[in-house]
C-alpha cells in the first residue's frame, strides 16, 4: 500500500514531516500532494473567514499565487514534483482545473460527491458523479472524487432525496434505521466501520472501478478532531481500517498509485 499525503503550508515547511513523509516518498513507499488551506498560505491578501477558506472563491490570480508557492515549495522540500491536489474544505472553483492542469498536476480529488457545501459559501457536490472523471476538455486533469455513496431501499433516489433531509433535521436518521436511505463516506471519521463495508460491498456492485479512501492525519492523535478524542476511539479507529482493509482483500480490491492510475486511464 502506497499512501497520499496531501500537504498543505505548514505541514511542507514542518522539518519533521519532510523528514518522516519524505524518507517514504523517497524509497517510494508514499506519494506527496497538494492540500491548499488559503488561510495558511502566502500570499496573504484576503480577509480570512468562511466564504474565503474556500479557495476557489478567491480571484484566481490569488487562488494561483497561493497554488504555485506551495507546490513550488513541496518538489522543493520533498525532492518531487507532486501530481495530484485536493482544495482544503473541497473547494474548487471555475479556473481550479485550468490552474491545475497547467502547472503539471495530474490528479484532482477535491470533489466529495454526494455532500452540498453551499450553505457554507462553498460548493455543491449532491450531483456530481462517484465514478473518476476528466475534468478538462484536453483530457490533461482527472478527477477522482471522495467515494461516498447511498445505501437502503431509496438508494437509486437518493441524489434526489437526501438533500430534502436538511429541511427535516431526523429525516437522515430515521430513514437510516428503517433501512430506507443512508449517505455512506469511505472515511473512518463519523462513519463505522459496519457502514464501510456495506458502503463498500455498493460501490463494488455498482461497478465504480477506484475507491477513495481519505481521513485528516490529526485524528491519528487523541483530542485534535472530535473523531478522536482519547485513546478508546484512537482503537476503534485503527480498528476501522483494519477492517476496511482487510475487507478489501477479501473482495479483491488492490491498492494503486498515482502513477499508476495514470497509466492506465485512456487519453
Amino acid at each position: 500500500m502506497s499512501p497520499v499525503y496531501l500537504v498543505d503550508w505548514p505541514v511542507a515547511n514542518s522539518p519533521v514531516a519532510q523528514e518522516v513523509i519524505g524518507s517514504a516518498v523517497a524509497a517510494g513507499k508514499a506519494e506527496i500532494g497538494i492540500q491548499l488551506h488559503p488561510w495558511v498560505n502566502p500570499p496573504f491578501d484576503e480577509e480570512v473567514d468562511r466564504h474565503n477558506s474556500f479557495a476557489g472563491n478567491l480571484p484566481h490570480a490569488l487562488e494561483r499565487e497561493k497554488f504555485s508557492l506551495l507546490r513550488d515549495l513541496i518538489e522543493e522540500k520533498f525532492a518531487t514534483p507532486p501530481r495530484i491536489y485536493r482544495a482544503g474544505r473541497y473547494g474548487i472553483g471555475r479556473e481550479t482545473a485550468r490552474m491545475l492542469a497547467d502547472s503539471g498536476v495530474a490528479i484532482d480529488t477535491s470533489v466529495r460527491a454526494c455532500f452540498d457545501y453551499s450553505a457554507e459559501g462553498g460548493p455543491d457536490y449532491s450531483a456530481h458523479p462517484v465514478a473518476p472523471y476528466w475534468a478538462d476538455g484536453e483530457r490533461k486533469l482527472l478527477e477522482l472524487p471522495l467515494t461516498t455513496v447511498y445505501w437502503g431501499m431509496l438508494r437509486r433516489q437518493g441524489e434526489t432525496l437526501y438533500p430534502l433531509t436538511k429541511r427535516f433535521p431526523r429525516a437522515a436518521g430515521v430513514l437510516s434505521r428503517l433501512g430506507l436511505l443512508e449517505r455512506i463516506a469511505l472515511t473512518p471519521e463519523g462513519v463505522s466501520s459496519e457502514e464501510a463495508l456495506r458502503g463498500i460491498d455498493i460501490a463494488l456492485d455498482d461497478g465504480l472501478p477506484l475507491l477513495v479512501l481519505s481521513f485528516h492525519s490529526p485524528s491519528l492523535v487523541p483530542g485534535y478532531t472530535p473523531y478522536v478524542r482519547d485513546e478508546d476511539d484512537l482503537d476503534r479507529f485503527y480498528e476501522w481500517l483494519r477492517s476496511v482493509y482487510g475487507y478489501f482483500d477479501l473482495r479483491g480490491v488492490r491498492p494503486t498509485t498515482v502513477a499508476e492510475i495514470m497509466d492506465a486511464v485512456d487519453v
